[in-house]
């Protein structure tokens, strides 16, 4: 489902890649993307099937015969009626598969190598979200991506934040979905460039993908940079994607206890907008307690009660993307200067040696 672990390859699509098909010798077709657009290579990695699988043939007294793949490692039974059940219970008979090691459960396969396959998929992908974290760095670009579940208002709250701010700072955009170009046509409306990246089957942006849409975009130096996510909750916690900060989006048409019920999501963001706040006096909607359950998580959270479409609160979310613009420009004109007084002391090193001689 992500290009970083393999199980999404050629799923992912980046505008502007168009498709080769190739007929062979013997009448055989296949079809793959090709794209023009950048000059370098990623490697990439792929994780293995769980070890330990084969088949096992049956013949029965009619002559009939089936075959089933049958798995050693990682097992577990499934008995029904009386007999016993090889789950974790929770309270009440409920059943919750986060409380092992993995925190997820795959059958078949052991938390152990559940826990070694998400460690060695992350580790690939921060490796590509450091290299773009330097770059953005380096040039003093202000990156966020942008979090929530499909229909939070995602997309229109990103129209209307590069409507007020696109006079003051040169915006590129990078929109995430599994299908369709159509976030990307709303954003490049505005004015701003704007990159589509199509995931498919996969449900979060990487650090792998970014990487390309940076090769694209070709951000301008102390620009502000804005990456909107596949909508989901889940996935997209767990991959950096070299941004600067996590900005999670809940809307007050959701439930107050979202928070809760996807709390790797609320931790792993530094910001929480409170969207679409118009329509609490229509609602039985509890903003109070939607932040308390969201400082539950995160207590260092930083909560914006916006409106897209009233314009209500956007003025303090506006001036806190201008005081992350500072700091990164501040941080890339101090990078400029040590690198200049290095400069400076290699050639004093450099006069020193040829008086010596």
């Amino acid at each position: 489902m992500c290009t970083v672990c393999g199980c999404g390859a050629g799923e992912t699509k980046i505008e502007s890649e168009h498709e080769h098909t190739h007929v062979h010798e013997d009448g055989t077709v296949h079809t793959h993307t090709h794209d023009h657009g950048h000059d370098h290579d990623h490697a990439h990695s792929t994780v293995a099937a769980p070890l330990g699988a084969h088949s096992h043939s049956h013949h029965h007294g009619d002559g009939s015969e089936h075959n089933h793949d049958h798995v050693h490692s990682g097992e577990h039974a499934h008995t029904h009626g009386d007999e016993h059940h090889h789950h974790e219970h929770g309270i009440a008979g409920d059943l919750d598969y986060g409380t092992g090691p993995a925190r997820a459960h795959v059958p078949g396969m052991s938390q152990a190598r559940m826990v070694q396959i998400e460690q060695d998929i992350l580790a690939k992908n921060n490796t590509y979200a450091v290299a773009n974290r330097h770059w953005f760095d380096e040039r003093g670009i202000f990156a966020l991506n942008l979090v929530s579940s499909p229909g939070s208002g995602k997309t229109t709250l990103l129209v209307k934040t590069i409507e007020l701010l696109k006079d003051k700072v040169t915006i590129s955009v990078v929109e995430g979905d599994q299908q369709t170009s159509n976030d990307a046509e709303r954003i490049r409306a505005t004015g701003v460039q704007a990159l589509q990246i199509n995931t498919g089957k996969g449900c979060h942006l990487d650090g792998h993908m970014v990487g390309h849409a940076l090769e694209r975009l070709k951000p301008a130096d102390e620009s502000l940079f804005l990456i909107e996510n596949v909508g989901n909750l889940v996935c997209p916690a767990a991959f950096d994607l070299g941004e600067h900060h996590k900005v999670a989006i809940l809307s007050v048409t959701e439930g107050e206890d979202k928070p809760l019920k996807y709390p790797d999501m609320f931790r792993a963001a530094d910001v929480m907008l409170l969207n679409k706040c118009d329509l609490l006096p229509y609602l039985e909607f509890d903003a109070d307690l939607a932040e308390a359950n969201a400082r539950r998580v995160n207590p260092h959270l930083t909560i914006f009660r916006v409106s897209a479409t009233s314009g209500d609160g956007l003025s303090a979310w506006l001036d806190w993307i201008q005081s992350g613009l500072e700091t990164q420009r501040g941080h890339c004109t101090e990078t400029v200067d040590a690198l200049k007084q290095r400069v400076a002391e290699l050639e004093r090193q450099m006069e020193q040696m040829q008086a010596g001689k």
